[in-house]
């Protein structure tokens, strides 16, 4: 039985969204997240992990269990293998990364859109995980129509020709841009932008192109206290922390906290 795309659902609704990132490949992971009942979605941020086709398919699996749909973050070299086998799996969604020009949306497009006279792309029917219910090509299609696309805007050059990248992504049906900000400076030669008030301009020009191309922006942050100034620009789609920073913080309180009592004996 296909899982519903509940993410596509609430975008379809104009409702805001929540994820959370996951750079763990244990699938204990996104049926952690979902359990929790809070989230929209679990990103797999593959580009930064150790993964092969089996995992995406343990994934996708708990991610169905826990009802919460995943989304797959590939690498640029392999994304269009990557990002295929993920939607073979039963991943929902894929953020394609390192636009520079409106010929990479179209490629992306391309990557996941279905190979049929209305869609031109290249995605056939796959006989993974989503038909193995029975093969229904028809409702194989409905459920690849509902992938949510998204790109990140991360480099200087991507910036600077940003209406007609959007332009594009209009065109060819992308649901969300992300902005990159570490990605950008190191574009720029200024590997330390992220982190100063200099980079806000950019990230603010790219939220109002967003809105104004009718592309709902989505922002990474760390805190919920981060999320205000985002959507006071309109912003009403977020992805929140990553699991090893969350771990690794945790860790750190727990511990600190042990300590100090130890430290009194």
């Amino acid at each position: 039985m296909i899982m519903t795309n509940t993410l596509r659902q609430k975008l379809s609704q104009g409702a805001a969204t929540l994820g959370t990132h996951f750079l763990s490949n244990d699938p204990d992971i996104p049926e952690i997240i979902g359990d929790a009942g809070l989230f929209d979605y679990g990103e797999y941020c593959a580009e930064y992990s150790a993964f092969d086709m089996a995992t995406l398919y343990h994934m996708a699996r708990a991610g169905q269990c826990a009802d919460l749909p995943l989304m797959l973050k590939p690498d640029q070299a392999s994304q269009a293998f990557w990002a295929q086998a993920a939607l073979g799996a039963g991943f929902k969604a894929i953020l394609f990364t390192d636009i520079r020009t409106p010929e990479d949306v179209a490629t992306c497009h391309q990557i996941i859109a279905a190979d049929t006279p209305e869609s031109g792309g290249h995605m056939g029917v796959k006989l993974r995980r989503p038909a193995l219910g029975g093969y229904q090509p028809d409702e194989y299609l409905d459920d690849l129509n509902a992938t949510v696309f998204t790109i990140m805007i991360e480099k200087n050059i991507a910036l600077d020709n940003i209406d007609a990248i959007l332009d594009v992504a209009r065109d060819k049906g992308v649901d969300m841009t992300q902005w990159g900000p570490a990605d950008f400076g190191f574009s720029r030669g200024q590997p330390g932008l992220m982190d100063t008030p200099e980079i806000r301009p950019f990230e603010e020009l790219l939220i109002a192109k967003s809105l104004e191309y009718g592309i709902a922006p989505r922002i990474e942050i760390g805190e919920v206290e981060q999320a205000k100034r985002y959507i006071d620009l309109g912003v009403r789609h977020f992805c929140i922390g990553w699991d090893r920073f969350i771990y690794q913080a945790a860790l750190t309180r727990i511990g600190e906290g042990m300590r100090t009592l130890l430290e009194t004996l």
